[in-house]
């Protein structure tokens, strides 16, 4: 085989995995971020609030609840499979 050719396979096999193993992180972020959606929001609005300078302690307390729900979505086994994944009717939300 030609140099040119076989180093230009080797550049296109280095391109497939870096596509794969972006597209896993992708994917492992938008489960994360479906799990502990609610929590990230009420704790930024909490922190937008006290910012603001006004209180902010009503939306960081619903943080707590919704990161103590996303604990418990987490561990339970009905719902860690992808056919539950997007329920937002019973994980997730406030």
């Amino acid at each position: 085989m030609n140099i040119r050719a076989l180093k230009r396979k080797q550049t296109g096999q280095g391109m497939t995995e870096y596509i794969i193993i972006v597209a896993l992180i992708a994917v492992a972020a938008i489960a994360v971020t479906q799990l502990f959606g609610a929590t990230i929001r009420n704790q930024m609005a909490g922190i937008a609030k006290e910012v603001s300078g006004t209180n902010g302690t009503a939306a960081i307390t619903q943080s707590g609840t919704a990161a103590t729900a996303a604990v418990a979505a987490a561990k339970d086994n009905n719902k860690n499979t992808l056919s539950t994944f997007g329920d937002q009717a019973t994980t997730g939300k406030q």
